[in-house]
């Protein structure tokens, strides 16, 4: 058993929330039992990830896509009720660490994606992401690196130069950040979610865009956080995917 309240503070000084302030504070987002025995992690906040996170028998799960934002209303609907109700009746803690795990050097998901299909993070980019060589590699070689990576094969718009040396990655919805990217110089954007203007942007910038979706490609640093604070508190975790094709 662990203490809830450790767990909380190691989280959050692991992550360090306070560089990265958003709507919901970063960290605890529902509070349940003071004592922890299991952890469990999921990608975004929903009625079946609390269910069955529930059934593992997890005491706290950490997300990276919590429950509140600032695009929806101070209101607990029908929806929130429901998801509500779940984590009190399993008397389960809820963390959610959004920006602040998007941007980890280690942990985060854009780092551990851009390690994961070789590219090392050499620096920050678009603030949360970052780019770095990736050795050279052609535009089928890169996309089987995020398929493998991911699990699923990704959107590729292949207008970029014959030979990679550069790749900048930035996880979720990132898709905008193409402009950016070829601005700066990069060969090729690893993202989740295109946008409808990526196609015409990539083409006309000379610049590959590989999209592998918002969720697949943030399922790595909340299973990072979770594996740290169970290794370091002794405590048994698991990962539970709730499938989302976008």
């Amino acid at each position: 058993m662990a203490s809830r309240d450790a767990i909380v503070a190691r989280a959050n000084e692991v992550l360090d929330v306070a560089r990265w302030p958003e709507f919901a504070p970063p960290g605890a987002q529902v509070l349940g039992s003071e004592e922890v025995s299991r952890l469990a992690c999921g990608v975004s906040a929903s009625l079946e990830l609390f269910e069955r996170a529930a059934e593992t028998g997890a005491e706290l799960l950490v997300v990276h896509h919590g429950l509140f934002w600032r695009n929806e209303p101070l209101l607990v609907d029908r929806r929130q009720r429901k998801r509500l109700e779940a984590l009190f009746r399993a008397d389960m803690t809820l963390l959610a660490y959004h920006l602040a795990l998007d941007a980890h050097p280690d942990l985060g998901n854009n780092a551990r994606l851009a390690r994961a299909i070789g590219v090392e993070p050499e620096v920050p980019f678009a603030e949360i992401g970052f780019g770095g060589p990736t050795g050279t590699v052609s535009i089928s070689e890169l996309a089987g690196r995020v398929a493998d990576a991911v699990g699923r094969e990704p959107l590729v718009f292949a207008e970029g130069p014959a030979v990679i040396d550069r790749v900048a990655v930035v996880t979720g919805g990132g898709g905008r950040y193409v402009l950016e990217a070829a601005h700066a110089g990069y060969d090729a954007l690893v993202t989740g979610e295109p946008e409808e203007p990526s196609l015409a942007a990539a083409r006309e910038l000379g610049i590959h865009f590989v999209a592998a979706g918002h969720y697949a490609t943030e399922r790595l640093g909340v299973q990072a956080v979770t594996a740290l604070l169970g290794e370091e508190f002794g405590l048994p975790w698991e990962f539970v995917e709730v499938e989302n094709p976008v």
